[in-house]
């Protein structure tokens, strides 16, 4: 069965984003956004070569494809504003500021990684840049958005937190009482799906009885969005306007972010529950490929210029994959440290 087409699930409370927006921004932050995303779409590609060269413990969830959502979020972000992140989320980490060297050691279990190996793919923790970390477990870094959020309401702090989760966790009781909380205390954080049309291996569209996600928000009195989440561009202006909303004391907000991962669940998925005719539709959506053409149709950069963007992201990420591999193993002799229970 072909998935339904990105447009027939934008209307009128969707977020509409003119291509001329782009010659409003800094051409730094559209280099920053370009490069951002290549450097997902490498880590992820290098992240699969290792793989396959026995050389990752355990499985991994990659997000190829669904770059736009990551990075046009965090480019609404200050600096100090923070995350929480969930088991698909290489893109957001390189996004908040991650070291990529310390996040290809930790992805491959090396004690020089960001939790010393221990924690992996799915856990990369980075407090100095805001990332307050992921859990494996379906929708529960939510109600761990709302508590991060409520701290910094009674701090009177001008911070927000972004909280990223799939469509999956819409579905799980922690994602109504964390919408409900946030809503009735008026708290600064933005949920945002990375609605990637399947929930493990089935589509959400026979997992839930509505049409979008962000009709959810209406329940608990906030505004809900839905965006192409394959256009970073209209990813940034909702997430900004959001998180300024957020920021000036009016409460939470649900962006849905339409998008597809091009891959398999994890490693050990085989993809039967979908054709390869739906696949390659989305692939023809591209958000790096849309991105660099708008860029060039807008004369902002030249083709030239966006593959030196390109070509840099890739260096930097086949770099850190080889400073990464030789990084020493986690020792037995500290094998119990960060051990918090007997």
């Amino acid at each position: 069965m072909s998935s339904p087409d990105v447009q027939e699930l934008l209307d009128t409370n969707s977020a509409v984003v003119p291509e001329s927006l782009a010659l409003t921004l800094p051409r730094e932050k559209l280099e920053w956004m370009l490069g951002k995303m290549c450097e997902t779409r490498y880590f992820e590609e290098k992240a699969e070569e290792l793989y396959t060269r026995g050389l990752v413990h355990g499985t991994m969830h990659l997000s190829i494809g669904m770059e736009a959502s990551p990075i046009g979020s965090i480019a609404a972000l200050e600096p100090d504003d923070l995350i929480v992140n969930h088991h698909r989320g290489h893109g957001h980490t390189i996004a908040k500021g991650a070291d990529i060297t310390t996040m290809m050691g930790e992805f491959l279990g090396k004690e020089p990684g960001y939790c010393r190996g221990r924690g992996g793919s799915m856990h990369i923790v980075d407090i100095a840049h805001g990332n307050m970390g992921a859990t494996g477990v379906v929708g529960s870094g939510i109600p761990i958005a709302v508590g991060v959020a409520l701290a910094l309401q009674m701090k009177h702090s001008a911070q927000v937190v972004l909280c990223f989760f799939g469509d999956g966790a819409t579905n799980e009781g922690a994602f109504h009482e964390s919408l409900n909380l946030a809503s009735i205390w008026a708290l600064p954080v933005v949920f945002i799906c990375d609605n990637n049309h399947y929930g493990m291996s089935m589509s959400y569209r026979h997992s839930m009885n509505i049409s979008k996600i962000s009709v959810r928000a209406g329940a608990y009195g906030i505004p809900g969005f839905t965006v192409d989440g394959n256009n970073v561009l209209a990813v940034y202006q909702t997430v900004k306007e959001c998180v300024d909303w957020a920021r000036a004391g009016k409460g939470p907000s649900l962006v849905e972010n339409l998008t597809y991962r091009w891959r398999g669940h994890s490693k050990s998925d085989r993809n039967l529950y979908r054709t390869p005719q739906e696949i390659q539709e989305w692939m023809q959506r591209c958000p790096i490929k849309r991105f660099k053409q708008l860029l060039r149709d807008s004369q902002i950069m030249s083709e030239q210029e966006t593959e030196t963007i390109d070509q840099r992201a890739k260096e930097t990420i086949d770099r850190a994959a080889e400073l990464a591999v030789q990084m020493p193993e986690p020792t037995p002799e500290n094998m119990e440290d960060e051990v918090y229970a007997p």
